[in-house]
């Protein structure tokens, strides 16, 4: 009864709903059920269908102990909408499936969710600009020329040209790395690590690549505080300052010195319920729906924890900058709060850890489509980044110090090509160099007056006779 490990690749939320399906479907203990007088074969209650995939999930690999049986509830809601099980009488969709006695049972066939086809994505090859190449929105064959009337003076230029007298004049350009070139190498380099730590051929199925934005890397990556997190450019994209000094406040519990207000038994419960609601409310997770595959995809990693680590940092940099401030800001509050021994019970029926990550992993990670199984990899991701936020949310030094040297060397190419001579004498060659400065015969080591005069001679003893 064990899930094999689903690895980092495409469509793996919908790999690993097949295979949760699948082993429900195959391993559930079905038996003889009594309702209402009647007998039925092969089904199972409710409560009974909690008990056992909660279980199963629990001993996921894939899923982790972090499993509540109120997750578990909720995925067998979804099983009922899409006919994975049915109610005794045939009744599915419609119905609310509940942790009760309530029979349900398998139907004929097994609904499998089919991949989604995304559309192929044409690979952008960046080029880059040549010295002597036009730029590309400027062609000599469409520059508009002007009609010249022909007199003596003209006709004698002309002439002279063709017969060699005067060397004919070539446009030549002289073009510069670009700021738009730059972003563009921050991007492909990016993507290109990020592909090899996942190991796959290709991103096109993972994520759109059209909709990475280059500017939100180079943000995420040079614009950060002392303390590392994001500083925005547009202020009004900030938290709102009543959610920052309630977020202040339970991080520095009990020394709340944003809040002037008088403290009253349970005040914590209604700040923490304060956040909560704000970032319940928000139109898109954290993580956007755009990059939720690419998050998932990495959770494929987590056996290796060097390496997950490295991919959740490069996707936490595809982030919108005021996306990783929040979630910056939030992961440092939650993680306070679990280490905090004096904060008092936020909740009667859950731990304080338990309650962080049930509160807000759905505002963290979520997708678009309701039958994934959304719920219990956000739970997955949070717990993992809640252990490790500080690492995660670190500019990969590597990444940084890889695109800057490509970047240099291009800038140094650009510049050797365009300005030869000048790249020559600041840069020389190991050849010019020998030729500016001239090796210096080396001086033959002097020679000691008293050693020619008193050569060395090995100490002979001798016998003497006393007389």
């Amino acid at each position: 009864m064990e899930h094999r490990i689903v690895g980092p690749g495409p469509y793996r939320a919908t790999k690993l709903w097949n295979e949760t399906v699948e082993l429900f479907r195959a391993r559930m203990p079905l038996r003889k059920h009594r309702c209402r007088f009647k007998s039925y074969e092969r089904c199972f209650t409710a409560a009974e269908a909690v008990d056992w995939l909660h279980e199963l999930l629990r001993c996921s690999q894939n899923f982790g102990p972090e499993v509540t049986r109120k997750q578990t509830v909720q995925l067998l809601k979804k099983f009922l909408k899409n006919h994975v099980i049915e109610d005794i009488k045939g009744k599915w969709g419609q119905e609310d499936f509940e942790d009760n006695r309530h029979l349900y049972r398998f139907p004929p066939s097994s609904p499998l969710k089919p991949y989604p086809k995304k559309p192929t994505y044409q690979k952008d090859v960046i080029k880059f600009p040549e010295c002597n190449d036009p730029p590309a929105s400027t062609s000599q064959e469409n520059i508009p020329v002007r009609p010249v009337v022909m007199n003596s003076e003209m006709w004698y230029k002309r002439h002279s040209i063709a017969i060699g007298e005067v060397p004919a004049c070539r446009l030549v350009y002289r073009r510069q790395l670009t700021e738009a070139n730059v972003e563009e190498i921050w991007k492909s380099m990016t993507l290109a690590y990020l592909q090899k730590v996942l190991g796959l051929d290709s991103l096109e199925e993972v994520l759109d690549i059209k909709l990475v934005n280059s500017k939100f890397i180079i943000h995420n990556v040079y614009s950060v505080s002392k303390q590392g997190v994001v500083i925005l450019d547009d202020k009004s994209k900030e938290l709102p300052h009543w959610v920052l000094s309630a977020m202040k406040c339970l991080a520095n519990w009990p020394n709340c010195s944003d809040l002037k207000q008088p403290m009253y038994l349970g005040f914590e419960k209604d700040v923490f319920k304060t956040i909560a609601d704000y970032y319940g409310h928000l139109k898109e997770p954290l993580l956007t729906f755009h990059l939720f595959d690419a998050f998932v995809s990495v959770l494929g990693l987590l056996q290796k924890e060097k390496m997950a680590i490295e991919a959740f940092q490069i996707c936490c940099l595809l982030l919108p900058p005021e996306n990783r401030r929040k979630l910056q800001l939030l992961m440092r509050m939650m993680a306070r709060i679990c280490l905090n021994k004096e904060m008092p019970p936020l909740c009667d029926g859950f731990g304080t850890r338990t309650l962080m990550v049930q509160t807000f992993s759905r505002c963290i990670l979520c997708s678009k489509d309701e039958v994934d199984l959304d719920e219990l990899l956000a739970a997955r991701l949070v717990t993992f980044l809640m252990d490790n936020y500080q690492e995660i949310l670190k500019v990969p030094l590597a990444l940084q110090t890889s695109i800057e040297e490509r970047v240099a060397h291009l800038r140094r190419v650009q510049f050797q090509k365009s300005y030869p001579e000048v790249y020559q004498e600041r840069f020389p060659t190991p050849e010019s160099e020998a030729l500016l400065f001239p090796e210096k015969p080396k001086p033959k080591p002097q020679l000691l007056m008293w050693a020619l005069k008193n050569p060395f001679q090995p100490f002979q003893r001798t016998r003497s006779f006393r007389m």
